[in-house]
């Protein structure tokens, strides 16, 4: 399984003071993000020590201050971001794309932030704006969602086949905002998508087709030949459940070795062949 350069989180700070330490037009933008997250900022490293603040970004010009001050404040037990000093940094801040509550985050581990900030750019462009607005609806239905799918797994499967692409609340359509209330009724139905097949011509994961990774990425379900790469199964959900495709006459129905429980759970099913 390919490796993370890094853990991404969301990390809650609203209320909650922060170190920024320096001036100008490195330290203004921090300031400006930690602002926008609801935390309060603090300028003064020694206090910062004394009570305990946990966040520390440190924008000095001077780069032997840098290091002096990022040792300082690791030592008190602080996280530290080192502007355009990746090499000195516990965490990077990504491009942020704010469809909020949905936050899309792009980071590069320091390498470079214009790359994120292009990325995040072109994504821009194709997210829509009401994906907030979606969000926001989807956690006011989730009591009516409990009530209808009392199983968690039947929750998330009838979740997963509304928000697919096509579904009836599609999370790339602008309209779809408005179906949350007839989808609970039922008034509005989700196509349902069983079983689909596809053949690899590359152990390299970066040669999937787009529609090969999404279904990867949606399936509950991955029935896999044995000499599929590692790396391509890491584009599966964690929580699929995988299965080593024998290639036997059962395997033609997508169900391979499954056992009748998790055959019964429905869904959507990948069969990954190799060419």
């Amino acid at each position: 399984m390919s490796e993370l350069a890094s853990l991404p989180l969301f990390h809650k700070i609203s209320g909650e003071r922060v170190l920024v330490l320096g001036e100008g037009a490195a330290a203004e933008p921090k300031r400006r993000l930690v602002e926008r997250a609801g935390g309060i900022i603090e300028d003064d490293q020694q206090r910062a020590i004394d009570e305990g603040i946990r966040i520390a970004f440190v924008a000095y010009e001077d780069a032997k201050a840098c290091e002096v001050a990022a040792v300082n404040l690791r030592c008190a037990g602080m996280l530290v971001n080192v502007v355009d000093r990746p090499e000195l940094c516990d965490f990077t801040t990504p491009s942020i794309l704010d469809r909020n509550p949905v936050l899309i985050a792009v980071g590069t581990g320091g390498a470079s932030a214009g790359l994120a900030k292009h990325i995040r750019l072109r994504l821009e462009r194709i997210l829509p704006r009401s994906l907030g607005d979606l969000a926001r609806k989807l956690f006011a239905a989730r009591p009516a969602l409990h009530e209808i799918y009392p199983d968690s797994g039947d929750r998330r499967r009838a979740l997963d086949n509304a928000l697919r692409e096509g579904g009836a609340l599609d999370a790339m359509a602008s309209q779809s905002v408005d179906r949350v209330g007839g989808w609970l009724k039922g008034t509005v139905q989700t196509k349902a998508v069983h079983k689909e097949t596809f053949t690899v011509t590359s152990q390299d994961p970066e040669d999937l087709t787009i529609k090969q990774a999404r279904l990867l990425g949606e399936a509950d379900i991955v029935c896999a030949d044995s000499t599929i790469s590692s790396e391509i199964l890491a584009r599966s959900r964690a929580d699929a459940v995988r299965v080593v495709c024998e290639k036997s006459a059962s395997c033609e129905s997508g169900r391979c070795s499954l056992t009748e429980a998790e055959a019964k759970q429905g869904g959507l099913t990948v069969v990954l062949r190799n060419a």
